[in-house]
């Protein structure tokens, strides 16, 4: 063979496995849209029952066809705190059984459909106007694709049994040897960790298999390497994340290195005996091979799950800052944006988090001033700098959320959600106001009546009811919740007037020091601001409820 058809090989090969890539995202992509709110509803009734999770686990990784794209999924979740190590773990081994779906699929010859499904699925696509006839189309699309994909890699390795030192390498994978076993795993990883795709290297084997070139002993060492390969995937998404998140790609590494080491040394043998008893195509046994592998892999090690957990937490420990509370950005992960229907929950979540925070704001700077007391002024201070950040990256991470594959009603919450970061802000800024009034009154001495501390206390703690409501209702979604803020924010107005009238009556009178009266001014037109900004969020609640009872 001449270096002019090798090139041609490699690049029919190529070829197809790029067909096979695109459709196979194609048809994960269908299902993916089309199962989303189910699949984020499975998600949000996970327990910390391991079976369930790796149930669910294998579930998710059928529908998007990728175990990397699971465990990527599962580190998001991890960051974002949607779940523990626990239940990530269980996630994570049924992953690996999901895998299997894919070969299991391309080592039935289904060419001969490829045609027909893709056919039907451009004709769903351009002819329908119904937007779930079209994900329809998608997922039969993406079908065909993946097993023209197939049939070119079929036919683009056969010429390959001509060539003899690529047969005989292949064929020396399976003897037995350290050094031949620990070559195959590692071209197994090798290959999956570039095309960042187990799936894919698993078509390849199976594609080399139908030839005749690959025998499930030299297949099997391969494959085993192929799951230590797609653990790439997810300690690269990884970096950059918390320490929780990196547990959680070490512990898909960990479970895999352990599961290959146990069959490597114990299992293969039997697992190749069993595999070719049941059945006589090399394609059939490499698919039952690394189906069984996973299953069996899985059941060994479920009952040192919570080992292998202490062991990742051994190796990332736990520090003293991970167990204090967090001001920060909590709930977003950019690995979430891909499943849009759990990026929105856990936006909104940030959000209620930034409100919270703010309500700490809130409450520190009144207590400044109230109390005279400047080391809650200065915590405010801080505070407030937090929620400025937290304003600044909940709205990109909203702008990146809009420009995803979002529904109607997905969208409107997010346009809501863009003006409530704002006056959640704002109220913030009106706190640290507050503050800076506190640490003037501490360091100039300034004296108030206590008729005047006592109608600010009053106001004070009006408006804190207010803000606290108006978080309350973007928390719940409830109208009723919303209306009563209004009415809260007409009566602090109303409050604010009076309280103008009357302190300028004070100062006319002489009854009030004027530094005293122009702070006390100022500190009833920030308070009345927040009513304003609470209002303001109420209404948004209010106007997402109405459109999208309307969408």
């Amino acid at each position: 063979m001449d270096s002019s058809q090798l090139i041609e090989i490699i690049i029919e090969l190529l070829g197809g496995l790029g067909l096979f890539l695109f459709g196979m995202n194609m048809m994960a992509d269908g299902l993916e849209k089309s199962a989303g709110n189910k699949m984020k509803k499975i998600i949000e009734v996970l327990t910390k029952n391991r079976i369930m999770a790796v149930l669910i686990g294998a579930l998710v990784t059928m529908v998007v066809q990728s175990s990397s794209a699971t465990t990527v999924m599962v580190v998001g979740f991890v960051n974002a705190g949607i779940m523990n190590l626990t239940q990530a773990i269980g996630i994570i081994m049924g992953a690996n059984i999901g895998t299997t779906f894919t070969a299991q699929l391309v080592s039935i010859n289904l060419t001969a459909l490829a045609p027909i499904a893709i056919a039907i699925g451009v004709f769903l696509k351009l002819f329908s106007k119904n937007s779930k006839t079209k994900k329809y189309g998608d997922i039969v699309l993406g079908f065909g694709i993946l097993f023209m994909g197939m049939d070119v890699m079929k036919h683009s390795v056969k010429p390959l049994r001509e060539f003899e030192g690529f047969t005989t390498l292949l064929q020396s994978f399976g003897n037995g040897g350290i050094k031949d076993t620990v070559l195959a795993i590692f071209t197994g990883f090798a290959i999956t960790a570039i095309v960042q795709s187990s799936s894919a290297t698993t078509s390849i084997l199976i594609a080399l298999a139908s030839a005749g070139l690959l025998p499930i002993e030299s297949a099997f060492p391969v494959l085993l390497g192929t799951n230590i390969g797609t653990c790439v995937t997810a300690m690269i998404s990884s970096i950059g994340a918390s320490k929780t998140a990196k547990r959680a790609a070490l512990m898909h590494l960990l479970f895999n290195l352990l599961g290959t080491t146990i069959f490597i040394i114990f299992f293969a043998r039997p697992t190749i005996h069993f595999v070719s008893e049941f059945s006589t195509l090399p394609e059939r046994q490499l698919a039952n091979a690394h189906t069984l592998f996973n299953i069996a892999t899985t059941l060994l090690l479920i009952p040192f799950a919570g080992l292998i957990v202490k062991a990742v937490e051994r190796i990332i420990p736990v520090t003293e800052e991970e167990k204090a509370s967090v001001v920060g950005i909590k709930y977003l992960d950019e690995r979430l944006l891909e499943t849009p229907y759990i990026a929105v929950g856990q936006v909104i979540k940030e959000v209620l988090h930034m409100g919270n925070v703010t309500q700490e704001s809130l409450k520190l700077s009144a207590e400044a001033f109230l109390e005279k007391d400047e080391d809650k002024a200065k915590e405010a201070f801080k505070l407030e700098k937090s929620i400025n950040d937290m304003e600044k990256e909940i709205a990109e991470y909203l702008i990146k959320l809009s420009n995803a594959n979002i529904s109607d009603d997905q969208r409107i919450v997010i346009d809501g959600l863009f003006s409530t970061i704002n006056d959640i802000e704002r109220v913030g800024d009106h706190a640290d106001n507050l503050a800076e009034i506190a640490v003037y009154r501490i360091e100039n001495k300034l004296i108030f009546s206590d008729n005047a501390i006592n109608e600010l206390k009053d106001m004070i703690e009006m408006v804190k009811d207010a803000f606290h409501q108006s978080i309350e209702a973007l928390s719940t979604g409830n109208v009723a919740t919303s209306r009563d803020v209004l009415e809260i924010e007409g009566t602090i107005d109303s409050m604010e007037m009076n309280l103008r009238k009357k302190h300028i009556r004070r100062l006319n009178e002489g009854k009030c020091i004027p530094d005293s009266g122009v702070i006390y001014l100022d500190i009833i037109s920030n308070l009345e601001r927040v009513g304003d900004h609470s209002s303001n969020i109420a209404l948004a609640v209010l106007d997402t409820a109405e459109n999208r009872e309307a969408v």
